[in-house]
């Protein structure tokens, strides 16, 4: 861990816990597996300090629980002491695998039923924790950032609740508009980009990359992810287009305007690999629209990156886009929900965040900057110099030994030797 002797310099804030809620248990489990092994091998001159108390533990996470009565009621239960703690609380407010009875009747749990859950939680803490952070990773109502109209803002609503109960700290991941934290201004607000997480999942899954400006480009399908797609081109020393989307605003299908065509702004993607990076995937069709336009204009291959795969209209459109050869592989993050089917698909890269996640929570526990964290430049920077390495070492092997042939499959485990 290569922030350990950083962190012991400083005295933790509380006790570390750590409570998952029903729709984060997977991704809690890992995130307390890497904390837990951390914490057991460090070597701490000051362990027996009444500071450093419960600071090697066996778990970190926190007995509780939100049961529902059979009027689909609910309420929060705590069952270990949290007096003096500082809790992590963490909560995907997009798992909708998540079920209770109401009334005899089967309901799939809304973002509305999560976030219910997660007051619940901190109203059972009652004041006791030292420190509470809410570790979000799909802001709740963010597509609900802004008012055009007569309509409420949800998601600046749904801060200040938390903040007014107590919340001190609230970490989520790739805000649709991060300048919903205007609305807590006082209060601590990160929103962390996993793109270090993306490439390092491409890369090691793909095992002939070409990462230069002549043979790969990034690509945001819209102009609200340009940031994102600038940042990412400027890090790989890639070149960068854009998709801006003509609307009918004379009607309104599924609570939006109809995309009626993408326009592209941009140089050729002419026999480039092409990297398509946006925060979300909801129903896909942007994306497919998309890739469907960079494949008339002669894209090589393409890769659709989003940070929450949500797929809300099933994975049989892109199970068609890519048999067609419009995408390659899509790539996603295990911040939200994955289905078992979308799992079990071939052409999907799931990138795991629970080791950064964790990072993230060691590092708040003692009270040390994270800024390093949420600029993954050099991080991305170390991952391409040994991934392009490898390229030159393959190719090297190739021309002097192996009568220009390449051993694919020595190839790519020597790439994942270096990426793990």
């Amino acid at each position: 861990m290569a922030n350990d002797e950083r962190n012991l310099e400083t005295i933790p804030t509380g006790a570390l816990g750590l409570i998952p809620l029903a729709s984060c248990t997977e991704l809690g489990e890992k995130v307390n597996q890497y904390l837990v092994k951390w914490r057991d091998t460090r070597h701490n001159a000051h362990k027996d300090n009444i500071a450093f108390k419960d600071y090697h533990r066996a778990s970190y996470i926190v007995n509780a629980d939100t049961p529902r009565f059979g009027s689909g009621e609910a309420k929060g239960v705590i069952k270990d002491s949290v007096r003096g703690y500082d809790l992590y609380i963490m909560v995907d407010v997009t798992n909708y695998s998540m079920t209770y009875s109401l009334c005899g009747q089967t309901n799939h749990m809304s973002p509305d039923d999560h976030y219910a859950d997660v007051k619940r939680i901190i109203a059972a803490v009652g004041g006791k924790a030292r420190r509470i952070t809410v570790i979000m990773p799909f802001l709740y109502e963010s597509r609900q950032h802004k008012r055009s109209s007569r309509e409420s803002l949800d998601c600046a609503i749904a801060l200040q609740e938390l903040t007014a109960m107590g919340v001190e700290n609230i970490i989520t991941f790739d805000a649709h508009d991060p300048r919903v934290q205007n609305s807590i201004p006082l209060h601590g607000f990160e929103t962390v980009q996993p793109a270090y997480q993306f490439i390092k999942g491409i890369c090691k899954h793909i095992k002939d990359l070409q990462i230069d400006s002549d043979h790969m480009m990034i690509i945001s399908p819209d102009e609200g992810g340009t940031n994102r797609a600038v940042y990412l081109a400027n890090v790989l020393g890639l070149d960068m287009g854009m998709f801006y989307k003509r609307r009918d605003y004379s009607r309104i299908v599924d609570g939006r305007n109809p995309i009626v065509a993408h326009e592209f702004l941009g140089s050729s993607v002419e026999g480039k690999d092409v990297i398509i990076i946006d925060d979300m995937i909801s129903s896909g069709e942007s994306m497919i629209d998309v890739a469907t336009e960079l494949k008339k204009r002669k894209a090589n291959r393409i890769f659709t990156v989003a940070t929450f795969g949500l797929f809300t209209n099933g994975l049989e459109k892109f199970d068609k886009a890519v048999e067609d050869g419009i995408i390659y592989r899509v790539v996603t993050t295990n911040l939200t929900y994955q289905s078992p089917e979308l799992l079990s698909r071939p052409y999907y890269i799931n990138c795991d965040m629970s080791k950064y996640i964790a990072y993230i929570i060691d590092t708040l526990n003692h009270d040390t900057t994270i800024s390093d964290l949420l600029d993954p430049y050099e991080r991305i920077d170390k991952l391409l110099k040994k991934y392009r390495y490898i390229i030159w070492k393959n190719h090297k092997y190739r021309d002097s030994k192996n009568n220009g042939k390449c051993n694919r499959t020595t190839h790519h485990q020597a790439v994942l030797s270096l990426l793990l």
